[in-house]
């Protein structure tokens, strides 16, 4: 039976090396277009939503977030100020180095921890499972998904396997 770990850190790694790709995407196509890139940075799909980097934002807070509590562990925190490429890659980096120090026996029973969230004030209280599979992994591939959105919206030749990353 695979693991919590299995179905949570290496996801959350993942994903993130997926937006590491698309900063590198955001420059290039910036280059070519000759804007700078903070224009992608700042991007929003809508005035009421976060820009694409509260998208990178939340994407990491919800991996570093769920890791600590299924493990039971203080999360890193960050100060949610990246305005450039530079800061997205480092958030990332910080966000990769984090997962990185958990091992699969840190999780081990975390799916019957009990997990409470105070989503806009309202408090949930989950098993380990069922908020890794509910609330966290939906949240971060929101993220993601909102990210993908708006670097399509603005004119990146961003797709489907853009989205799903590498399988090498």
């Amino acid at each position: 039976m695979p693991s919590m770990y299995s179905f949570s850190v290496p996801v959350f790694q993942r994903g993130l090396q997926n937006l590491s790709v698309y900063l590198d995407q955001i420059e290039a196509y910036a280059s070519e277009k000759g804007i700078e890139p903070k224009e992608l940075v700042a991007a929003r799909l809508f005035d009421d939503m976060l820009p694409l980097s509260g998208q990178f934002q939340r994407a990491s807070d919800a991996a570093k977030l769920a890791i600590a509590r299924l493990a039971g562990v203080d999360a890193p925190r960050f100060e949610d100020n990246e305005t450039t490429v530079a800061d997205l890659r480092e958030r990332l980096k910080k966000t990769q180095d984090f997962l990185a120090t958990v091992t699969p026996e840190a999780l081990e029973g975390s799916e019957t921890r009990e997990v409470t969230i105070s989503p806009g004030g309202n408090k949930t209280v989950f098993k380990g499972e069922d908020y890794l599979a509910k609330f966290a992994l939906p949240n971060f591939f929101f993220h993601i998904t909102t990210a993908h959105c708006i670097l399509r919206s603005r004119g990146l030749p961003v797709g489907k396997m853009t989205y799903l990353g590498s399988f090498a």
